[in-house]
């Protein structure tokens, strides 16, 4: 009967602990200090909703802004911009300490001169397109990966016990078939060329710093412009500054999902 009796308490015993330690395992993570860095796609142009955030058009409809909306942060910083280049987001990541736990950005897409190429493919011919999206490529495999490197070695210094996400830029167009967008397929398909040198050339140099890179083009398929599905991005709008960005929804089911398939 004791020996029974023993291993009855030594059974529940063990039952409790293996409670307590589903308990604690289980148990909510640590509120997070959210710092969101970079351009335009990550200050959400083109998202509306900007605030009092004036030429930097921070959107509320942002992926930033709605990661940090549904998810325990403890301190969140937006001081992402339109515009932003490498060198502006290092001005950036001097709001990032020590305790900042994560830190997402964008950037590159100015550098390589995104602007002046949808600028040139919009009103030039489709060989001026190509030539001048065949130029930013060149500065995408040469000059920005050491200006890359610069951002990144600056954010991990800053930051030094911080996650780091890198997020990319979508494909601007579906190929093929009719679209009132206007652009040709030669054009279209310069574009995304573009887009893919970009990715490519960020993923690389994110990795080498040991930073998470986090490709969204994926994540925007059958929404880009002239796609059958609900366009998540901007073909040429007015205000002209808000083209080519993300929507809300594209903010809300493009980024943000991409984000969270690295950080739940």
């Amino acid at each position: 009967m004791v020996v029974r009796t023993r291993r009855f308490l030594a059974t529940v015993t063990i039952m409790l602990l293996a409670l307590v330690g589903g308990a604690v395992t289980t148990a909510a993570a640590p509120a997070v200090d959210y710092v969101a860095l970079g351009d335009s796609y990550s200050s959400g142009v083109g998202a509306g909703s900007y605030g009092d955030s004036g030429n930097c058009k921070r959107s509320s409809n942002a992926y930033p802004e709605l990661w940090a909306d549904s998810h325990p942060v403890s301190d969140f910083e937006f001081a992402a911009c339109l515009g932003a280049r490498t060198s502006d987001v290092i001005s950036q990541a001097s709001v990032l300490d020590a305790g900042t736990t994560l830190v997402t950005l964008s950037v590159g897409g100015n550098d390589a001169g995104f602007t002046d190429v949808m600028i040139d493919c919009t009103l030039g011919t489709d060989q001026q397109c190509v030539d001048r999206v065949a130029t930013a490529k060149d500065y995408a495999t040469t000059t920005l990966p050491g200006l890359l490197d610069d951002v990144y070695a600056t954010v991990t210094a800053n930051a030094p016990n911080a996650e780091v996400i890198v997020l990319g830029y979508p494909r601007f167009y579906e190929i093929g078939g009719s679209c009132r967008a206007g652009l040709s397929d030669t054009k279209r398909s310069a574009i995304n060329s573009g887009a893919d040198t970009l990715a490519e050339v960020t993923a690389q140099r994110a990795a080498a710093a040991g930073v998470t890179f986090v490709d969204v083009r994926g994540h925007f398929d059958g929404h880009e412009i002239c796609s059958d599905g609900e366009w998540w991005l901007h073909s040429l709008t007015w205000p002209a500054d808000e083209s080519y960005h993300p929507t809300a929804a594209g903010q809300a089911s493009g980024y943000l999902p991409a984000l969270e398939s690295v950080t739940g």
